[in-house]
């Protein structure tokens, strides 16, 4: 299915490609806890920007691997580029304008994120 989502003010808004019951990760690290983050990560070829390229902020820390990005205008951070699947792209469940028919959510101890990483690299094959 063809998934659109968007930030809160629509600044930026894109669609993704993903299956009609989605398999979602809850992290418990501090940045994804504190932004409420949902992830469901995708191979690149499955994400497409379609407006609000212009919006995007980016932050990153420690390895700087992950790019961490939100929207200029109201902070939402709706995709990013994940640390576990630097060639794919982790979209905020949470910013899908419809909700997929099911979401499955799996907990993923990301305050032990280097034990835990490799049960995410298979995510964007």
């Amino acid at each position: 299915m063809i998934y659109k989502g968007s930030c809160h003010c629509k600044a930026i808004t894109f669609e993704v490609d993903a299956p009609e019951n989605i398999e979602a990760d809850h992290c418990n690290c501090s940045v994804c806890a504190k932004s409420g983050f949902l992830h469901l990560i995708v191979p690149l070829s499955k994400f497409r920007l379609l407006s609000g390229g212009d919006s995007i902020s980016t932050y990153t820390f420690g390895s700087g691997v992950a790019k961490h990005t939100f929207c200029k205008v109201c902070g939402i951070k709706p995709f990013y580029t994940p640390r576990s699947n630097p060639d794919g792209i982790d979209i905020n469940v949470n910013c899908l304008d419809t909700l997929p028919a099911s979401v499955n959510v799996t907990e993923f101890d990301g305050q032990n994120w280097e034990q835990y990483a490799h049960k995410l690299a298979h995510k964007s094959k």
